[in-house]
């Protein structure tokens, strides 16, 4: 079982920037695909971002691609999001999930994803 854990969420005005960080914990997760989903209310869960630890490695949703940097630190575990120039838009609850098998085209697809942390809120002021 892997067990992760967001931090880092907040509020932030319209152009500003945050970090979340992703801990995972119960089982060395360099080998996992490592993700960033989000949930605004009312719509439906939607994919950020991606770490694969295969090709293509990373990717974007075109709404945060130039704007957010995923990346991971394996010594510790952890995924991180930088996210940057921040909208109104952005305001969600930001999930990270983690999955072994997740590679290629599936990346985003919330589906294929087996763990998931609790979430955090990220706030963004007109």
């Amino acid at each position: 079982q892997v067990q992760l854990v967001e931090s880092g969420g907040g509020l932030v005005k319209a152009g500003g920037a945050l970090s979340l960080s992703c801990a995972a914990s119960g089982r060395d997760v360099s080998r996992y695909a490592m993700a960033w989903f989000r949930q605004a209310p009312g719509k439906e869960r939607e994919f950020v971002a991606t770490d694969i630890w295969v090709s293509p490695k990373t990717a974007y949703a075109e709404s945060v691609k130039g704007r957010f940097t995923i990346s991971r630190d394996n010594a510790k575990n952890t995924v991180y999001l930088r996210m940057n120039s921040l909208k109104p838009e952005d305001t969600a609850v930001y999930y990270c999930a983690a999955d072994p098998h997740v590679f290629g085209t599936d990346y985003d697809k919330g589906l294929k994803y087996q763990y998931w942390g609790q979430g955090t809120q990220v706030t963004v002021s007109s």
